[in-house]
C-alpha cells in the first residue's frame, strides 16, 4: 500500500504567531512530527510505502521541513493558506501533485503538527491496521471516562446515572473516546468523491493518554515539551 503521509503548517498564526517554528524540547515544533513520519517509513519498508510531505505556503517553514528529511516539492498556493481555508482542499491538493507525478497514493495518512507527542511505533501500527482492516478511514482518538454531560436546560448525562460503572468495570465499548486531531488515515478516492477525512466505514484507532496534547496555547507547549521530554528519557533509559 502507497501512503501519502501530509504534514500541513502555514506560517501565519493568530494564536501563537510563528508556532510551526517555536522551539520545543531542543527542535522546530513541525520537526517533531517529521521525525516520527520517517521513523514509521523506515519501519514500515518492505510492507509499505510512505511518503512524507510537508505542505507549507511558506518559504522557512519549507526550508526546516527539508532540512529535517520532509519532501517539499511544492509550496502551497495562497488561496489554500488563509484562516479559513479547510485541511481538505489542502490534501487534495497535495493527492493532485503526487498523481500528476505518477506516484497516486492508496490512502493519505493526516498528522497535525500541533500533536507532537507520538510514541515510537504508533505511527507504524496506525498504518498497519488500517492495511489490515476493510475500513475506508482511521481516526485517532484519546479513551476518556463515560461521565460526560450536555449543558442543556436541565443538564443531561451522557451516561445512566442509576447504575454508574466503576472505573475497573469500563470496557472498550462503555469508554468513551476523543479525537485530538493528531492523525488521520483516509482511502484516496474518499477525498476524491465526498471531499472529506473521514467517512465510509470509520475505525478508531487508539493512542495513548499521553497521546493527547494539542497546542493551541502557551501552556501546551509546557505541556508538550514535559511529554517529549519524558518519553526521551524513558528511550534513552
Amino acid at each position: 500500500m502507497r501512503v501519502l503521509c501530509v504534514i500541513p503548517v502555514r506560517g501565519g498564526s493568530k494564536g501563537i504567531p510563528r508556532k510551526n517554528l517555536k522551539p520545543i524540547a531542543g527542535k522546530p515544533l513541525v520537526a517533531w512530527t517529521i521525525e516520527q513520519a520517517l521513523d514509521a517509513a523506515r519501519e514500515l519498508e518492505g510492507q509499505h510505502t510512505l511518503d512524507v510531505l510537508v505542505s507549507t505556503d511558506d518559504t522557512e517553514l519549507a526550508q526546516i521541513a527539508r532540512d529535517y528529511g520532509a519532501q517539499v516539492p511544492f509550496i502551497r498556493p495562497a488561496e489554500l493558506a488563509q484562516d479559513t481555508t479547510a485541511t481538505e482542499p489542502v490534501i487534495e491538493h497535495a493527492i493532485d501533485f503526487y498523481t500528476q507525478a505518477g506516484q497516486r497514493p492508496d490512502a493519505v495518512m493526516l498528522l497535525q503538527a500541533t500533536s507532537p507527542v507520538r510514541l515510537p511505533g504508533t505511527l507504524a501500527r496506525a498504518v498497519r491496521q488500517f492495511a489490515e482492516s476493510d475500513s475506508d478511514s482511521m481516526v485517532g482518538v484519546i479513551p476518556i471516562g463515560p461521565f460526560i454531560w450536555a449543558a442543556t436546560e436541565p443538564p443531561t448525562a451522557q451516561y445512566e446515572v442509576m447504575a454508574r460503572p466503576r472505573r475497573q468495570e469500563l470496557t472498550r465499548e462503555t469508554f468513551r473516546y476523543r479525537e485530538n486531531g493528531s492523525m488521520y488515515i483516509t482511502k484516496t478516492e474518499l477525498y476524491e468523491t465526498i471531499h472529506n477525512r473521514l467517512g465510509g466505514k470509520i475505525e478508531l484507532f487508539m493512542l495513548d493518554e499521553v497521546e493527547g496534547v494539542d497546542i493551541d496555547a502557551m501552556i501546551d507547549f509546557t505541556v508538550a515539551e514535559h511529554q517529549l521530554q519524558a518519553t526521551l528519557a524513558q528511550q534513552e533509559s
